[in-house]
């Protein structure tokens, strides 16, 4: 494995982990991992790249070694302000290169129309937003979010590590058991006789305001760097956010300079599942 050293950068009154690979004179490259993951996520891909780089991968608030938030929950634009930070920490003045998976992709979709001068190329694994939001389901929706917070926010923990990777691969069928377990050491970590995952339980309260996806649709179009599209071939995450091929294409339709790509043997999770594979369409993307 490529061996990573942590940096942890002040931004916005929070210390921020970041998971760092290469030397500090190669291109650099922005890695923005998804929710309920961490920057050693990225290892699999990282060792696949046939080229050097200076890979930069943060831990998001609240996530992995990061700090967490101090609110009772977590809100979306604070993490186009902490990737804004955080740019304007590592590489000030040239464009970015951003490669970001789920969650990551989605903010690194909406940075890239907020500020398309600051964008040299992204790369969007599985990026794609959420099911739009119906205005009718407003009070619902902040119901739920106001009974979440009067009860206490837990997560599952786990008896061993061995546990939590059996957890890993049960969720993932195609994950590797060494990958697995390797997962297992970064995402949880021993607290007494018990493995925590190193996660801020209130990620899961959600939040009451709703997805707009007009408003999403329409920082994608305003993004001005050419967009690399990857999906896993096996992946079930548009049918889990009730997405109709319709919908999927309509979304796509606003990357205006885009290749798209479906990655065979590959789920949801496409860096953990064929990241040799992965890395070389990035690369040759990026290149």
């Amino acid at each position: 494995m490529k061996a990573s050293q942590s940096l942890f950068v002040d931004i916005r009154g929070m210390r921020c982990h970041c998971r760092v690979w290469g030397p500090e004179s190669a291109p650099r490259l922005f890695l923005l991992h998804g929710w309920m993951d961490c920057s050693a996520s990225f290892q699999f891909l990282v060792d696949a790249f046939h080229r050097e780089w200076r890979v930069i991968a943060p831990d998001w608030r609240g996530f992995g070694e990061s700090e967490w938030g101090g609110e009772e929950s977590y809100w979306y634009p604070d993490y186009l302000a902490d990737l804004d930070a955080l740019l304007r920490h590592f590489q000030l003045e040239a464009p970015v290169c951003l490669v970001g998976h789920s969650l990551g992709g989605n903010v690194a979709a909406f940075y890239s129309g907020t500020r398309p001068a600051r964008v040299a190329k992204l790369v969007n694994l599985e990026g794609f937003g959420l099911a739009r939001n119906d205005p009718s389901e407003a009070p619902a929706s902040y119901a739920r979010w106001l009974d979440a917070l009067a009860t206490e926010a837990r997560l599952r923990d786990y008896v061993s590590f061995d546990a939590l990777a059996d957890r890993l691969q049960k969720n993932n069928p195609r994950l590797k058991r060494e990958r697995a377990e390797f997962l297992g050491r970064h995402w949880g970590r021993e607290e007494g006789a018990r493995v925590v995952l190193r996660v801020d339980p209130r990620h899961k309260r959600g939040s009451p305001v709703p997805f707009r996806l007009d408003e999403a649709m329409a920082c994608w179009r305003n993004i001005a760097a050419p967009v690399l599209w990857i999906e896993g071939a096996e992946s079930e995450n548009f049918a889990r956010h009730r997405l109709r091929p319709e919908d999927c294409a309509a979304r796509k339709a606003c990357f205006r300079n885009r290749s798209e790509h479906v990655l065979p043997g590959a789920g949801h999770m496409l860096h953990h599942d064929q990241p040799e594979r992965l890395a070389s369409l990035i690369e040759a993307f990026l290149v």
